[in-house]
Formats: structure tokens, C-alpha cells, sequence
């Protein structure tokens, strides 16, 4: 009892961070693959890898964030897409070597957690997370009463995908006489990935 008062005395509501997280469970399930072990909570997310289905397989793995794109959901008050720009950012960054996303871990830092932003937020993560058949795992979200301003946060992503050795792109390298390259129209405005 002692912690819970001392995080409330910090200005940390445990009591909404517990009630607004409890209402997560079934949306993060909507993205998961067969290979995801446990359920969503715990210090650690789990996830069974089939290496039968290849022969050398490669784990690839990036972290980014959204950047400065959070100042125009600030301003317009929406955060439904910017869980989406995170997720499919992290997708683009693994894409480029060739990789396969496997799961993704979210970071979630702000003075007070407001309960409509997060979920929000949360099922922008949940829809990018289903569109790239890549399983939502667990994450973090720190209350930090007096850092960040009020009504703002801040946002992090870790991806693990696969790729099979020999299909891995290597940059330059991997561009051959006769590739073809495709423009594909924005859906919107996106972070810098």
C-alpha cells in the first residue's frame, strides 16, 4: 500500500492506468498471430518463432518514433493515426532488408494519462499491428507528472521481424540492371519514414 501511496503522491494515478489498461486485452488479441504465447501484461511478451519454415532465418529489429508529426495530433487533437504512423514507420524501416514483421512493443510517455488519448492511440497500434499481420505484444506507459507539457506525449516502437538469409536486400546491393521502382500515393501526411 505504501508504493500505491507514494506513486500517488508523485502525481501517478495507478488506479486509471489499471482501469484504462483492463479495457485493452481484447483489442490487443485482435492482432495476435498463432505464434504469440500468454496474454498481454506481464514484463515480457512472448512469441514462439516456426524456424522450420526456413532455412537460415535472420531476426531484424528497429526502434524509431513518431518525431515531430506528435505536434499536429496535439493540435488537432486527434491520435487515432499516430499509433498507425509508428507501427507502419517501424514496418518500413524492416521492409527495406527484406524482413517479414513479427511483432511490435510500444513506448508511451506522458505527464497524465488521459484515458480517450491512449485508447486512441492504442487502436491506431492495433490496426496497423492487424494490416501488417504483426502481433501487438505488450509495451510500457510511463506517467511523468511534470515532463511533458500538458495534453502531450511522446511515443516509441520496437519491431522484430524475419527474413530468410538469402532473401535479404542489402541496400545498393541488392539493386539489380532492369528493377523496377513504383511511386505509390500518399495516403496522408507521415513521419519522415
Amino acid at each position: 500500500m505504501k508504493k500505491i501511496k507514494a506513486y500517488a503522491a508523485a502525481g501517478v494515478d495507478i488506479d486509471l492506468g489499471n482501469r484504462v489498461k483492463s479495457t485493452l486485452p481484447q483489442l490487443l488479441a485482435s492482432t495476435h498471430r498463432r505464434e504469440v504465447l500468454g496474454k498481454v501484461g506481464g514484463f515480457g511478451g512472448l512469441f514462439a518463432l516456426d524456424v522450420r519454415k526456413y532455412k537460415q532465418p535472420i531476426l531484424v529489429s528497429s526502434v524509431d518514433g513518431v518525431g515531430t508529426k506528435l505536434k499536429i495530433a496535439f493540435e488537432l487533437d486527434r491520435h487515432d493515426t499516430i499509433g498507425q504512423d509508428l507501427v507502419n514507420h517501424c514496418v518500413n524501416d524492416i521492409a527495406v532488408l527484406g524482413a517479414e514483421p513479427l511483432f511490435f512493443l510500444d513506448y508511451l510517455g506522458t505527464g497524465k494519462l488521459e484515458p480517450h488519448v491512449f485508447r486512441e492511440i492504442l487502436k491506431g497500434f492495433a490496426t496497423a499491428c492487424s494490416q501488417n499481420n504483426c502481433a501487438l505484444i505488450g509495451g510500457e506507459t510511463a506517467q511523468m507528472p511534470g515532463f511533458y507539457q500538458l495534453g502531450e506525449y511522446d511515443l516509441s516502437g520496437t519491431i522484430v521481424g524475419v527474413v530468410e538469409k538469402s532473401r535479404m536486400l542489402d541496400g545498393i546491393r541488392s539493386v539489380r540492371r532492369g528493377d523496377v521502382i513504383l511511386g505509390i500515393a500518399s495516403s496522408g501526411l507521415h513521419t519522415n519514414g
